[in-house]
């Protein structure tokens, strides 16, 4: 079984606590703070393995979460990293973000590597709060949560060159005469019902071709599982229009083909095409052939007329192919996107609501904090009550009417008001 489409958990890692610690040495009887900081999550990278070409292991396991980092230790030690999380898919494979459906990254070439989820940040220890007016801090804090999201695989296949047409326009006999390729045959529609892929040899060159499965009208609204397929053909730089030349209008088939290449994307509008009339073995569809002919050369294409089944013109089908294929340049594989972490202005600002009969604080610095306090310190609990301050966040809830007791939910931190 072909397996093209994956929907997968990925999390990274967690970074370590930092500690609270202090020197404990028998000649230093005031030794001052050395709690270490935390190790820093580990981060889950997609990379490009040459060895795969479906992504059915994902059928089995769909969550995937990265190491944590170790916590801090006294003597002012830093906590191990967390072991990086490298999960390998096919080459082809496009990255999206199952929520807002932006791409984040499009992996072609072996070794590629995207980061799509960053480990967090490991929590400082009491060192680090070391001040000249507080040399003694008890204060630390957990770590940051690393980053996870649902993420979207699409496996688009790797073919310089896509055959395209209606069922049982003879996609795979020809795939299955130009290559080793040996796909399902038979003489009923929908015969081929997963893309296959066959290397083509010819004068001491050589390309991968793929046969899509036949597509119909409306197959970018999904009929006839158009829209599962034609996302293999975006990745070919060269179409080869195979037109059934035993159909009832050999033309409205071929302008159906295009239209709906169009309608799926404009990509594909403009893929160079050679166009090629099947089945000239038959009589029926050599009487068809000089009208045909006449209309598309009227249109501007110059056609070929083959039988895959007795390998006419065959050879003359592959050269053109080649030539089209020197002629096109090869598209560059988009960029993947490596997310940046800084704190910018637009993460100090927050939006409070109310939530049943609690209040809610949303804002991405304030529920950073929030998940890294460790609130049975007390000097931690008392920094984060500054950091409210800081934000302008005691005096908008204050503002907006809260009471003492009222409860205060920050991300999945649920506080008492006691001011």
């Amino acid at each position: 079984m072909f397996f093209d489409e994956a929907r997968i958990y990925i999390e990274a890692g967690a970074g370590g606590n930092g500690v609270v610690a202090f020197r404990r040495e028998k000649y230093v009887p005031l030794g001052g703070p050395n709690g270490g900081k935390g190790g820093k999550g580990g981060n889950v990278y997609l990379e490009v393995n040459p060895h795969l070409n479906t992504l059915i292991e994902f059928k089995e396991r769909s969550h995937w979460r990265a190491e944590r980092g170790a916590h801090g230790q006294g003597k002012d030690k830093t906590g191990a990293g967390g072991e990086d999380l490298v999960i390998g898919v096919p080459p082809g494979t496009v990255v999206y973000d199952d929520a807002s459906g932006e791409q984040l990254a499009d992996l072609v070439e072996p070794g590629q590597r995207a980061l799509i989820a960053a480990g967090g940040r490991g929590g400082r220890g009491n060192t680090s709060f070391a001040t000249s007016t507080n040399q003694a801090p008890r204060i630390a804090e957990k770590g940051e949560a690393g980053e996870a999201r649902w993420v979207r695989l699409e496996l688009k296949l790797i073919a310089e060159v896509g055959i395209v047409g209606m069922p049982n326009a003879g996609k795979s006999t020809l795939l299955s005469v130009i290559s080793a390729a040996r796909p399902k045959i038979a003489d009923y529609p929908f015969t081929t019902l997963q893309p296959n892929l066959g290397v083509v040899l010819l004068d001491n060159r050589s390309f991968v071709a793929a046969d899509i499965p036949g597509l119909i009208e409306g197959a970018h609204l999904g009929a006839g599982l158009g829209h599962l397929f034609l996302r293999h053909v975006e990745r070919t730089r060269v179409l080869i229009h195979l037109v059934d030349g035993m159909a009832e209008d050999p033309w409205h088939d071929f302008e159906s083909i295009n239209a709906e290449l169009s309608l799926f994307s404009e990509r594909l509008a403009h893929k160079p095409q050679i166009v090629a009339l099947n089945k000239m073995d038959i009589p029926e569809v050599q009487q068809k052939w000089p009208a045909l002919r006449a209309a598309w050369q009227a249109a501007g294409i110059e056609p070929l007329a083959i039988s895959a089944a007795t390998r006419e013109n065959v050879q003359d089908l592959l050269r053109a192919t080649v030539r089209l294929l020197d002629a096109t340049p090869a598209e560059a594989p988009a960029e993947p996107k490596v997310a940046v972490f800084r704190l910018e202005p637009g993460e100090k600002e927050f939006e409070i609501s109310r939530e049943g009969e609690a209040w809610r604080v949303r804002g991405v610095a304030i529920e950073r904090a929030a998940s890294m306090t460790r609130f049975d310190l007390h000097e931690a609990a008392e920094r984060f009550q500054r950091i409210l301050s800081a934000l302008g966040i005691t005096e908008a809830l204050q503002d907006a009417g809260i009471q003492y007791g009222d409860t205060v939910r920050i991300g999945k931190v649920e506080l008492e008001w006691q001011w």
